[in-house]
C-alpha cells in the first residue's frame, strides 16, 4: 500500500448527498455506525496495513466528519476511499446493519464528481463502451479470438473457446427450438464483459439450464448491469438500471438468473422487488440438477466463494448439491470466504494491494492435492484474478480456473457445438 495519498484538488466544501430518489440520504446512512470494530477482523485492507483509517469504521468516520463539516475536505479521505476493495465483508459482520456498500457507492460518485478521484482513461473508455453492447462486443472480438487460440497477452486472460460470431441470444434461441424445455422460465443476464470476452460461460449456462428442463430467454434490449460504473463512481448507473427494468419487467418469468455474482448483485438493486434475481447456481440448487458421471480420476476441485455472492447477495455459498452434481471431488478452498482482491476493477486500480491479498489466498495451490487441480468460482472477474496468480508468479504449479457452471456443462451431449474445455478435464465421462 502506498503511504501518501494521490494529489487531488480539494473543493471548498463537500457537495450534497448523491440522493436522487433512488439513493437514501447519505447523511442519515452515515449515522448508523456504532464504532464497535467488528469490521476490522474481516477487512482485507485493515488486515494488510493495521491502519484504522483503512478500515470500514475508519472510512465511515472520515466520511461522516467531512459530510458534517467537522473535517476539512482533503486528499487523505479520497485516498482511503480508493483503498477500499468493496468486498462488503464488513456488512454481515456489522451488528448495526450499516449499509456500507450503498454508502461507498455514493461517496465514490461524489469524489469523481468533485474531481477528488479520476479513473484512468482506459477504464472510462471501457465504461463508455459497456453502454453500447454491440460496440463493446466488436471491440473485444480480438480478445475472444486470442483466447480461442490460447494466446493470452494479459495476466487476467485465461484460455477458453468463446464464440466469435454467434451471440448468446442467438445460441439460446437455437437451443430452445431444438430441445423445447417445458419447466421454469428464466431470463439470463448476459453481462457486458461476459458477453464480449467470456461468452463460452454464457453458452455453458444455457446448456446446463436447458438440460435441467429450464426455458431460457434473452431479452434483446437488456444492457450492462451498471456494476462497472458503480466501481468507478461514474454517472450512468441509474440509466442502465432503468434500461434493464424496461427489458426484464414485462416478461412473464419465474426468475432472472445471473452467472456472475457481481452482476447479480448490481441487477438486484433495481429489479428484486419486481422480478426475483437469482444466482444461477442457487437457482439450479432448488432443482437438484442433473449429475455428471465421471470416470475415476484424480481431479480435485477447490471452490472459492465470490464476495458479491456471500456478502453482497447474502448467500450461504454455492449449494452443495450443485457442487456434487459436477461429479468431481471438491472442497472449499482455504479462506474461501475471504476476498481474492479482484474487487471489480480494484485489481487494475490498486494492483499492488490486489496482489498482496491474492498472494495470501492462493499459496495453497502450490501444494494442493489433485492432478489436475481446478480452482472453481462463480464470477468471471474472480476467475481473471485467480488466473493472475499463475501469470504473476504467485502459483508455480499448473492449475485450471473454471466457472462452476462449466463443470456442470453437458457439452456435446446437448449440442453439436464442440464442448467447452471444462468438459475435457480428466475424469469426464460423456
Amino acid at each position: 500500500m502506498s503511504s501518501s495519498p494521490p494529489a487531488s484538488p480539494s473543493p471548498a466544501s463537500p457537495s450534497p448527498s448523491h440522493c436522487d430518489g433512488t439513493h437514501p440520504d447519505l447523511g442519515e446512512l452515515l449515522t448508523n455506525c456504532v464504532h464497535c470494530g467488528f469490521c476490522l477482523e474481516v477487512c482485507p485492507t485493515y488486515q494488510m496495513t493495521g491502519d484504522e483509517n483503512n478500515s470500514p469504521r475508519g472510512r465511515l468516520r472520515l466520511w461522516r466528519e467531512e459530510h458534517e463539516g467537522r473535517l476539512s475536505v482533503d486528499p487523505w479521505t479520497a485516498h482511503y476511499t480508493s483503498e477500499c476493495v468493496g468486498c462488503l465483508a464488513c456488512e454481515p459482520a456489522c451488528p448495526a446493519n450499516v449499509p456500507y456498500g450503498e454508502i461507498l457507492e455514493q461517496v465514490r460518485h461524489q469524489h469523481v464528481e468533485q474531481a477528488r478521484a479520476k479513473p484512468r482513461l482506459s477504464l472510462r473508455l471501457a465504461a463508455a463502451l459497456t453502454s453500447k453492447q454491440w460496440l463493446f462486443n466488436l471491440a473485444m472480438a480480438p480478445a475472444r479470438w486470442l483466447r480461442s487460440m490460447g494466446i493470452l497477452p494479459h495476466r487476467f486472460l485465461f484460455a477458453g473457446r468463446p464464440s466469435l460470431i454467434e451471440s448468446t441470444a442467438q445460441y439460446a434461441t437455437r437451443l430452445m427450438k431444438q430441445h423445447r424445455p417445458t419447466g421454469p422460465k428464466v431470463a439470463l443476464l448476459t453481462g457486458c464483459l461476459m458477453e464480449a470476452v467470456f461468452r463460452e460461460i454464457n453458452f455453458a449456462t444455457i446448456r446446463v439450464l436447458i438440460e435441467n428442463n429450464v426455458q431460457v430467454v434473452i431479452p434483446p434490449d437488456q444492457g450492462c448491469c451498471g456494476a462497472f460504473q458503480e466501481h468507478l463512481g461514474l454517472d450512468g448507473v441509474e440509466e442502465m438500471r432503468a434500461q434493464n427494468r424496461t427489458a426484464f419487467e414485462p416478461l412473464d418469468l419465474d426468475a432472472i438468473v445471473c452467472n456472475s455474482s457481481g452482476c447479480g448483485l448490481a441487477l438486484s438493486k433495481s429489479l428484486t422487488d419486481r422480478v426475483p434475481v437469482r444466482d444461477v447456481l442457487a437457482f439450479l440448487g432448488d432443482l437438484n440438477p442433473v449429475r455428471r458421471v465421471r470416470s475415476p480420476g484424480s481431479t480435485r476441485v477447490y471452490v472459492d466463494l465470490p464476495c458479491h455472492l456471500i456478502h453482497g447477495q447474502k448467500q450461504a455459498g454455492i449449494p452443495a448439491n450443485v457442487l456434487d452434481a459436477t461429479g468431481y471431488t471438491w472442497e472449499l478452498a482455504p479462506q474461501a470466504r475471504d476476498c481474492c482482491g479482484s474487487g471489480g476493477v480494484y485489481n487494475i486500480q490498486k494492483p499492488e494491494n490486489s496482489r498482496e491479498i491474492l498472494a495470501k489466498k492462493s499459496t495453497f495451490l502450490n501444494e494442493a492435492q489433485g492432478d489436475p487441480v481446478v480452482l472453481a468460482t462463480s464470477n468471471h472477474v474472480c476467475m481473471m484474478q485467480w488466473n493472475s496468480a499463475r501469470s504473476g508468479g504467485l502459483v508455480k504449479r499448473p492449475y485450471i480456473v473454471q466457472h462452476v457452471i462449466q463443470l456442470l456443462d453437458p457439452g456435446d451431449d446437448l449440442t453439436v457445438r464442440p464442448a467447452d474445455h471444462a468438459s475435457r478435464l480428466p475424469g469426464n465421462a460423456q
